[in-house]
């Protein structure tokens, strides 16, 4: 650093560094921390874009919005898909916007407009929360799951299957419909009967 400035040097080595610049090793590596960490510091912004993500309601196309106030406002956010559908019903409910003009200001389609509607006067906003394309409880009913299922029947022969199903999520921490157990459970066993050889 010279007259307060600091200076853009190449420096072959760590040591011609600390030479270069007279500083201790200790001041190096303290001034190497605070610039990584000043650099994966996350803003609010991103944040809330994780948290959206990870809820499963980060809005896979925030541009296609042309609605003022998401443009405009702090409080309106493109990115949170929920807090879009729902104002996208309200402008046509409450302001009396055709379907056309907020299908268009909110980059959606007339077909999602009227599917996000039907969901939200039959389940209110959980209705406007995307279902997670998670696996069904056939792809659940792992091998493990199965031996475990198999293994749990034959200790508690009297339980029925709503309380294996139970026993499944405490164990694994998975949910799946006692009817998926059972219809996997009876598939696996057919499969370990031996085949009837067919008369020639």
């Amino acid at each position: 650093m010279e007259n307060g400035k600091i200076m853009s040097i190449k420096f072959t080595n760590y040591i011609e560094l600390l030479n270069k610049l007279d500083l201790t090793p200790s001041s190096v590596l303290y001034i190497i921390i605070i610039t990584l960490m000043g650099k994966n510091i996350p803003s609010d912004a991103d944040s809330k874009k994780a948290a959206l993500r990870s809820a499963g309601v980060l809005h896979p196309n925030p541009n296609a919005i042309r609605d003022e106030a998401f443009l405009q406002g702090d409080f309106f956010d493109p990115n949170d898909l929920v807090q879009v559908k729902y104002e996208m019903l309200r402008r046509h409910r409450e302001e009396q916007k055709t379907v056309a003009e907020v299908a268009r200001a909110f980059g959606t389609s007339r077909q999602a407009f009227y599917s996000a509607k039907a969901r939200f006067d039959s389940q209110g906003i959980p209705g406007l929360i995307p279902k997670r394309r998670g696996p069904r409880g056939a792809h659940k009913c792992t091998e493990e799951v199965l031996d475990f299922a198999e293994q749990w029947k034959d200790e508690h022969p009297a339980e029925g299957t709503m309380r294996l199903a139970e026993a499944i999520e405490q164990r694994f921490g998975i949910r799946i419909n006692p009817r998926s157990i059972d219809r996997a459970l009876v598939r696996r066993k057919k499969k370990r009967q031996p085949r009837k050889e067919t008369l020639g």
